[in-house]
């Protein structure tokens, strides 16, 4: 594999874990590019955050860091400051500003049902953590992805804390600022509005947008090709940066 070609750094989001990025994986693989798919604590947005950067440090290279849905947030967080990092994918995934969180960007406009698929139980440590009932799963999340994965999806989603999605975004240069970012996302999103996601594209100056009609919330299970050319975009034009600074 080529110096040159960044490593990709894969974050999910709250409700979902690391095999999400199965067929995404899988699609880069197929053109020799490395992947690492994170496990997300969904704990604290600061925590998420500091664990995300430790396995950034642990990486030799360039690398394209991409989040999905409250991903987004941790993506933008992690990579504030990080030379390593020289394209950021938001994919369904939120775009925050410092003081944001995900609970103030998911209602900034209207059309999310997320609030009354969710079920509250509550931590050790204080608060509650939440997930999307089982039975509403499958629709709220990844309508687009086949009735027998998306039941799955909903048996292994990961919890996520509620001071996790309130917590505002800490560092006052949110990554977006100066590393170049894409945008991928479905126009039939019920986690995170449309609305939401063209809207932080916009305010990120977005290299390349990709609104693709029908897709839910799963869209790196439901459209991992997508996604993948999506992560490639920012790859090649890391890569002929460098061609053109020779």
């Amino acid at each position: 594999m080529s110096a040159q070609k960044p490593t990709i750094v894969l974050v999910h989001g709250a409700f979902a874990e690391s095999s999400s990025w199965n067929g995404v994986i899988a699609q880069l693989q197929q053109h020799d590019v490395r992947a690492v798919a994170v496990a997300n604590p969904l704990r604290s947005l600061a925590g998420d955050a500091a664990y995300v950067r430790d396995v950034l440090a642990s990486i030799d290279g360039p690398i394209v860091l991409v989040g999905h849905s409250y991903g987004g947030l941790v993506i933008t967080e992690a990579a504030s400051g990080n030379d390593a990092v020289v394209g950021l994918v938001y994919a369904s995934a939120f775009v925050p500003d410092t003081g944001d969180s995900a609970f103030s960007l998911s209602t900034s406009a209207p059309g999310s049902t997320l609030g009354d698929a969710l079920d509250a139980h509550p931590v050790s440590t204080g608060g509650v953590e939440f997930t999307i009932r089982p039975d509403v799963f499958p629709h709220q999340f990844a309508a687009d992805v086949s009735p027998e994965i998306a039941e799955l999806m909903g048996a292994t989603q990961r919890p996520v804390t509620e001071a996790a999605l309130s917590e505002g975004l800490p560092t006052s240069r949110p990554a977006w600022r100066d590393i170049p970012s894409w945008h991928v996302f479905g126009d039939q999103d019920l986690n995170i509005p449309a609305a939401v996601l063209r809207a932080g594209a916009e305010r990120a100056g977005s290299r390349g947008t990709t609104e693709i009609a029908g897709a839910s919330h799963a869209i790196s299970v439901s459209h991992p090709a997508a996604v993948a050319a999506t992560i490639a975009d920012a790859g090649r034009a890391y890569v002929a940066s460098l061609s053109a600074a020779a």
